[in-house]
């Protein structure tokens, strides 16, 4: 029996410990119920969300939640390129048409507004709307500041520090110091109609059911929650190339793998997101097709570091990475991974020489917690917080309980704190002093890698621990600070890559993440599903797509 087999079939699986096979169950006969024969035109969607993503603008659910809701009904001033699967994203114009920081002020940028956007509802878009909209999550006195997008969006946005109309078509939006990094950052923010908040009687929770973007999509008919939402194509959008095909796209929650699965061999969805891994090599022999791409994500645990912590001892966190399995766990994902050589993919132009190897080693391992004062007759026992599904988080119980095994072989005895996606991110976000966290020490959490702000700043930096920030662990390191402010004084690309190389050094040197893999981002669907071009992202573009009858 291998070290793989072993691992797998010992024990009581935590997946058996949760209620997955009723939840599944009853997410099939709610689809059966909805009678939705496939249509040409129409693409049902099992997502690994539980619910429908927020719909009101800012969006929640993680990337998903931005993927499926927040790029079809809005758009923000600047996106990403999502036409190529050969060649990684890069920012795009969208409602801005150029933007550029002030060479005489390294904290002044100007945006240029596209001319001629409508909101669905027939408003027009302006400079006028998007301070109407960084308002909406940025101050709490504004009639129109909604908690639930401030929650989603303010963190995104750290740096702006004011920002104001100078004409119908531009905005000058001021950071707090110099940051080479707003443009990013900005393409986080998406655009709600004003004129709809009003119509809506000024209740977001009204907007929820009727919201309105600029976006390729619209939402006409509401949704039902943790049930089903219809997107039906913007024919007046403003990007001619980019008005959908399709008739409608069916957005549906579907948190269980093996659920999803089901639905798609019974017809019920044309496509799932992360199908189960151990079921890719039969849904290929039953003609389906399965999609993957490299893209900028990574799994890991990030790890507190308050007071108490046992990860404040680089022994402790160096031992933990050396103790991992990760082709192991490449094997469970049935190759569906990228082991992790650090916390960015190998390849990656950021990723520099760090010195210390992400090997598979137990002995060294046990050597060094030994060093750190642990062994046979003092285990080190601590809390892990997972979610049992969710955008990005790939096969989150097995792939854990995997990892409390292997972990447990140097004398790391790991509990776990299962929830859903959605209260997970809640719970990242309060950080490791709130008393959600329940004294958990570490959290299971996919990173959005695509730009070096929330790739390596967002989660590290001293200044954005919690509330400011998504600082979950509360680390501070001087040094580190540095390197951030170097980065955002930084505006030649070629030179910014080599500040970042070296963050991502020290980032591996001292191990400040438990640092597992990367996904491919697999997407199984029918073979009536044309179009479609996977990009090197975590968002898509659904325009192209078109259903064969």
């Amino acid at each position: 029996m291998t070290l793989f087999s072993r691992r797998i079939l010992g024990g009581r699986p935590v997946m058996q410990r949760l209620k997955g096979v009723a939840v599944g169950v009853a997410a099939l006969t709610m689809l059966a119920a909805a009678g939705q024969a496939s249509a040409a035109g129409t693409l049902r969607i099992g997502m690994t969300a539980s619910d429908i993503p927020l719909t009101t603008g800012q969006t929640d659910q993680g990337g998903e939640g931005q993927r499926f809701i927040g790029y079809t009904l809005y758009n923000s001033l600047i996106e990403w390129d999502l036409s190529s699967a050969d060649k990684p994203s890069v920012l795009i114009p969208s409602l801005a048409t150029s933007w550029a920081v002030d060479e005489t002020d390294k904290k002044k940028w100007i945006f240029k507004l596209r001319d001629g956007v409508k909101f669905h509802d027939g408003s027009a878009f302006n400079a006028d709307a998007v301070v109407w909209n960084l308002d909406k999550i940025m101050k709490p006195d504004a009639p129109q500041f909604d908690k639930r997008q401030s929650a989603q969006g303010k963190s995104r946005i750290p740096s702006v520090a004011s920002y104001k109309v100078i004409d119908p078509l531009t905005v000058e939006i001021d950071t707090t110091t110099p940051d080479a990094t707003l443009p990013y950052q900005i393409s986080w923010i998406l655009m709600s109609s004003p004129a709809n908040w009003e119509a809506q009687g000024k209740n977001w929770d009204n907007v929820a059911q009727h919201p309105s973007g600029t976006g390729p999509w619209k939402l006409e008919h509401g949704f039902t929650p943790r049930e089903r939402a219809e997107l039906t194509p913007n024919k007046d959008y403003w990007d001619k190339t980019r008005i959908p095909k399709l008739d409608k796209m069916v957005l549906i929650p579907l948190p269980e793998p093996n659920t999803r699965v089901a639905a798609l061999r019974s017809g019920q969805v044309d496509w799932i997101e992360a199908p189960a891994p151990d079921s890719v090599k039969s849904l290929k022999e039953a003609g389906f097709k399965i999609v993957t791409n490299a893209y900028p994500h990574n799994w890991t645990w990030h790890l507190s570091r308050i007071e108490g912590s046992p990860w404040n001892d680089i022994r402790v966190r160096k031992a933990a990475n050396l103790a991992v399995d990760r082709d192991g766990i490449n094997e469970l994902l049935q190759g569906l991974s990228i082991p992790a050589q650090g916390y960015l993919p190998p390849g990656h132009q950021w990723f520099g020489h760090p010195k210390f190897k992400l090997e598979y080693n137990i002995a060294e391992a046990k050597k060094l917690m030994a060093e750190a004062g642990y062994g046979p007759n003092k285990r080190l026992k601590t809390k892990v917080i997972i979610s049992s599904s969710g955008s990005g988080q790939m096969l989150p119980l097995a792939m854990n309980e995997y990892i409390q095994q292997t972990l447990a072989e140097i004398g790391i005895d790991v509990e776990f704190e299962v929830m859903d996606w959605n209260a997970l991110i809640n719970v990242w976000r309060a950080g490791a002093k709130d008393p959600s966290a329940k004294g958990a020490t570490a959290i299971n959490y996919s990173y959005f890698i695509q730009d070096p702000f929330t790739a390596l700043i967002r989660q590290s930096q001293c200044n954005l621990a919690p509330p400011n920030g998504t600082n979950w662990g509360y680390y501070c390191d001087k040094d580190m600070d540095a390197l951030f402010d170097k980065v955002r004084n930084t505006f030649d690309a070629k030179e910014q890559d080599k500040v970042l190389q070296q963050i991502h050094e020290k980032y591996v040197d001292d191990a400040l993440f438990l640092m597992v893999t990367h996904d491919v981002n697999p997407r199984a669907m029918t073979t009536k599903v044309k179009g479609f071009v996977q990009a090197q992202n975590w968002f898509q573009d659904f325009s192209p797509i078109t259903m064969d009858p």
